[in-house]
């Protein structure tokens, strides 16, 4: 063969061997990749994207189509990117429905972050799924430190985040270690959360506005002293899964005083996951027999909705010389409701009509709460100054909080009237919207704020986390859940919880009662939310 003929055959045999590969990559790249910023892994589609994708759950297409319809407004303008964090695909349609009350309450509080003429920059939201349990973070983070760096993305905060686990810890941890600013809208768990005071912080830019586990159990304690119930008798049931949610309630139900003569021995059990029940039903059997053949009336459970359900459930069934069982647990319960079916609630009920279990939990916020306590506190005022009070005289950790929602169902209805598909009307009941919306809105406070005194360049990333301890007193938040008075770790100082009760009633679907607020210290935040120098 000529000389010439080997190297045109040496040549077409290399183009022939590039463009396959390029073909292959290009095969792989495109079934690797469910959209934008969106990498398929393991079935699930993890990453950051701000262009309307739903990663491939349909409860939430609309919201994050009306997200991306909000970016592009603000796209021009001086604005900067917050990260919406959160595991955004479930195989429940419980679940699915609440990602979309949170992606609601995040819309709603980007909207109220842009919305009239105040200061700027305005919020640029981006949703982030890192997969179930968070179990590819370590990736979405890595596509987060990007774009903080980045001049085109300017990220200047991570919001979401509603599960207490060890891989939550791990993607805050790596956030704040990179100077990131967090601020945790939807997490109880006391592992993630700083220390107030003058030494270093372990989550150095890290701001949360919703009470630790430890806070919420020392509010329902309040509450249920002063309904004069101190004296009944508790057991603890806890999950020994590791999880840190699971772990801190524990900690904090067994650190709970009681009165009169002690209960039986706390009664463990085992989940294999967050969202799978495995054996404990046989397992909820077991601790429902033996806790009929105690004394115990009330049940402080540490464990997670699925299992919480299952065990009250159980427990009703079980129906020990028709005693009545009362179950308290915490801020995860908020989405027991959406898992109860119409012979759940009349199994809770029993034959008889009359309700044999009720679950109280501590909710971080109920759409019931300021309306109620607000009437409660006017009818007294009246009885004793015989008069209406005025509006400076009422008090603010009520009446700021009920301005603030009532504001919010003003937007909601205002979106509604647009037009705006957000999947469903917004359900406030279980307190996620409410919740993700106060911390859009606290982020966008924290940015005006900064911008408030002259200052024309964007906030520097270090900037959004010093502010976080200036959001008190005269520059507190009035959040829909309650007044957000940031102390010097960036924790909400004598944040309310909303106790709460799941009432089986005595017909068809249950309902979930506000029964009053619970303070973490024992009292009501002080005038102007002024943090005193000394904390319990």
């Amino acid at each position: 063969m000529p000389r010439w003929k080997k190297i045109l055959y040496t040549l077409l045999v290399t183009a022939v061997t590039v463009a396959a590969g390029l073909f292959g990559w290009s095969l792989l790249h495109t079934r690797d990749t469910c959209a934008e910023g969106v990498e398929r892994i393991g079935g699930e589609c993890v990453g950051v994207n701000g262009a309307g994708y739903d990663f491939g759950t349909p409860e939430i297409r609309g919201v994050a189509r009306a997200i991306a319809r909000e970016n592009e407004k603000v796209d021009g303008q001086p604005h900067v990117t917050v990260a919406m964090m959160l595991p955004l695909q479930s195989d429940r349609a419980a679940l699915r429905r609440q990602m979309r009350s949170d992606l609601q309450g995040a819309y709603l509080g980007q909207l109220q972050a842009n919305g009239g003429e105040g200061e700027p920059p305005k919020v640029r939201l981006v949703l982030a799924n890192p997969g179930r349990e968070y179990r590819h973070q370590a990736k979405v983070v890595d596509t987060l430190l990007r774009m903080a760096d980045s001049s085109e993305d300017r990220l200047r905060a991570v919001t979401g985040f509603n599960l207490s686990l060890d891989a939550t810890v791990e993607a805050v941890t790596r956030l704040t270690d990179h100077q990131v600013p967090v601020l945790a809208s939807r997490i109880s768990g006391d592992q993630i959360a700083n220390r107030d005071g003058m030494g270093e912080q372990r989550f150095p830019g890290l701001a949360r506005i919703i009470p630790t586990n430890r806070d919420a159990a020392q509010a329902l304690a309040d509450f249920n002293g002063e309904r004069g119930r101190e004296n009944r008798k508790t057991v603890l049931v806890y999950d020994r899964r590791p999880d840190n949610y699971n772990e801190s309630l524990a900690k904090a139900f067994s650190g709970i005083e009681e009165k009169g003569t002690p209960g039986p021995a706390a009664m463990p059990f085992e989940s294999p996951a967050i969202d799978e029940p495995g054996s404990t039903g046989n397992q909820f059997t077991q601790i429902a027999n033996n806790i009929c053949d105690s004394e115990a009336d009330t049940v402080y459970f540490a464990g997670r909705t699925l299992h919480l359900r299952i065990f009250a459930l159980k427990l009703a069934q079980v129906g020990c010389k028709n005693r009545h069982y009362t179950i308290i647990s915490g801020s995860d319960a908020a989405s027991l409701r959406l898992d109860m079916g119409e012979q759940d609630w009349a199994q809770l009920r029993g034959a008889d009509g009359k309700a044999r279990v009720t679950v109280q939990y501590a909710a971080p916020a109920h759409p019931d709460a300021w309306r109620t306590e607000l009437a409660a506190w006017t009818d007294k005022w009246r009885a004793s100054h015989h008069r209406e009070p005025s509006a400076d005289e009422l008090p603010q950790y009520l009446a700021e909080p009920k301005a603030a929602l009532d504001g919010l169902r003003k937007l909601i209805a205002a979106t509604r009237a647009q037009g705006t598909d957000l999947g469903s009307a917004p359900d406030l009941a279980d307190s996620r919207t409410m919740l993700v919306y106060d911390g859009l809105v606290t982020i966008g406070t924290a940015l005006h704020q900064m911008q408030s005194g002259g200052a024309k360049a964007l906030p520097s990333l270090a900037d959004v986390g010093r502010e976080w301890s200036q959001l008190q007193s005269r520059h507190r938040v009035r959040g829909t859940s309650g007044l957000i008075c940031l102390t010097s770790g960036g924790n909400p100082y004598d944040k309310p919880v909303a106790v709460v009760e799941l009432d089986p009633g005595q017909a068809g679907r249950g309902k979930l009662k506000f029964v009053g607020l619970g303070w973490p210290i024992g009292r009501e935040q002080p005038r102007n939310c002024v943090i005193p120098s000394r904390t319990p």
